[in-house]
């Protein structure tokens, strides 16, 4: 049996090196929560942790709501599911703990008009800490404990058709090791260094612009971001096109709308404007699909059905904010979709049961060409982003996003006794800088997670007592310290 028995809050303040332009927000500053737990076990007890960024105008994309209030909504989602998560249980499972979890967060959550993925964040982090615990205490890495079904995973629960599969049925015989980091180019990333202010140039020892990181780091996959202009969203495909088919012969890449589409005939309208250009033409050939171009209020109503349907030869389509609720991914391909994206923040058992999903349907309608993503959430390491690859790992997925190494300077932020164990537990993930500080290890495009794998759910080692030196309780936290820079 399985119970969890504490849970601690605490905040680290985090400065982005060069501004993230995403959706109607840019980050420069955010605040970095981490939840620690103790999880019993069969009368045995062990810790384990999960991390996310709170980042202002993703969980809801609301323009009218302020920076602080949203913070606080997310604040508030992460202790409720705290708070309910010392209340349940014992369960004979880590999913069964999961499942009560779940049921006591979403009413909560939508009586107070919270959107799924909002509400959901507090669940996911529960979820996470768990699993690492869990993973800890019995001695085993995350990808096994898939396998075997150590934690419990009733993929019925999620969608009856799922009833006769074991996890083990859908996923690869064993986690890859090997994966392609797909650049994230947001809406305020410089496309050449010659286009950087001097007063705005990082100076710091990485790539800042798009030609400085495929230069650097052989990067061949890409996900470009779109504003939701024709006008500027087509002359600034069109310029990274160049810069991206002149450097290499061999690449892909994915277009995030970020919900900044308002229908999908404008949506249409430029895509057709970027099909009738020749000089585009190599470089359409490479999309792999175009995610979330419409806001989640929309993006599954049955005027999109009736837009696919007229649509014959459109390109693939994903949702990623309207992936917030379990049934979500089905209701989406039902519609015409593709698939949806992967993220830690949105689930981890929701996650492994809509690749379940999506490969159900694969073998249902071979005609029809289904698509799982990874996407990041500026994922930075020591835990946040160990767990997200230890999960995309187990999944199979051959390309993610991943941007933290682009807008932080490496893992500066924490103590140095932190940075150190990355290093040494990480080496085929992390190494050291030329400038002495350490940054993610990409060769030829890609990172190594051999080591991620291999460990409990990704971290590799324990550091409680250096997050408690460095880290501020979430009760002494205040939203006016980011701006003390």
């Amino acid at each position: 049996m399985i119970q969890i028995k504490e849970i601690d809050l605490r905040i680290q303040n985090m400065r982005t090196r060069m501004p993230f332009k995403f959706g109607i927000s840019t980050m420069t500053a955010v605040p970095h929560l981490v939840l620690g737990m103790v999880l019993e076990v069969d009368g045995r007890t062990g810790r384990g942790y999960a991390a996310d960024h709170l980042p202002p105008k993703w969980f809801t994309k609301n323009p009218d709501t302020s920076l602080e209030d949203e913070v606080e909504d997310m604040i508030a989602v992460i202790r409720h599911a705290s708070d309910a998560a010392l209340t349940i249980g014992p369960a004979p499972e880590p999913f069964t703990l999961w499942r009560e979890l779940y049921e006591a967060q979403k009413p909560w959550g939508t009586e107070r008009g919270f959107a799924p993925l909002l509400w959901g964040l507090g669940t996911s982090l529960v979820e996470r800490a768990m699993i690492e615990a869990f993973c800890r205490l019995q001695g085993t890495n995350f990808g096994q404990a898939v396998r075997s079904n150590a934690f419990g995973l009733r993929l019925d629960a999620f969608n009856p058709n799922l009833r006769d599969l074991e996890p083990a049925d859908v996923l690869p015989d064993a986690p890859i090791t090997v994966t392609n980091v797909r650049h994230t180019v947001g809406l305020g990333d410089p496309l050449t260094r010659p286009e950087i202010p001097p007063e705005e140039l990082c100076n710091d020892g990485l790539p800042q612009s798009l030609d400085e990181v495929i230069d650097t780091y052989g990067i061949s996959y890409f996900k470009i971001k779109l504003f939701g202009d024709k006008e500027r969203d087509f002359d600034r495909l069109k310029q990274a096109a160049e810069i991206i088919g002149g450097r290499l012969d061999h690449y892909a890449f994915t277009l995030d709308g970020n919900e900044n589409y308002g229908d999908m005939e404008s949506f249409r309208s430029f895509w057709e404007a970027l099909r009738a250009d020749r000089d585009l033409t190599k470089f359409l050939r490479r999309l792999i699909c175009i995610e979330q171009p419409l806001h989640r209020n929309i993006a599954l109503d049955e005027a999109v059905r009736r837009h696919f349907q007229a649509w014959a030869d459109r390109p693939s389509f994903i949702i990623d904010e309207s992936d917030g609720d379990i049934g979500d991914v089905e209701r989406a391909v039902d519609i015409g979709y593709a698939g949806t994206s992967y993220k830690n923040c949105k689930g981890v058992f929701k996650g492994l049961s809509n690749a379940a999903n999506l490969k159900y349907l694969s073998n249902q309608h071979p005609e029809r060409a289904y698509v799982l993503t990874s996407e990041d959430l500026s994922n930075i390491a020591p835990i946040a982003l160990m767990q997200d690859l230890a999960v995309l790992a187990t999944l199979g997925v051959d390309h993610t996003e991943r941007n933290s190494h682009h807008y932080f300077k490496g893992i500066t932020v924490w103590p140095d006794e932190v940075q150190v164990q990355v290093v040494k537990c990480h080496p085929d993930l992390f190494d050291l800088h030329a400038d002495g500080f350490p940054c993610m290890r990409i060769r030829q495009g890609r990172i190594n997670m051999e080591s991620v794998t291999t460990s409990p759910f990704g971290v590799g080692f324990e550091f409680e007592d250096q997050l408690s030196a460095q880290l501020t309780p979430l009760d002494d936290w205040r939203y006016a310290s980011l701006d003390d820079g």
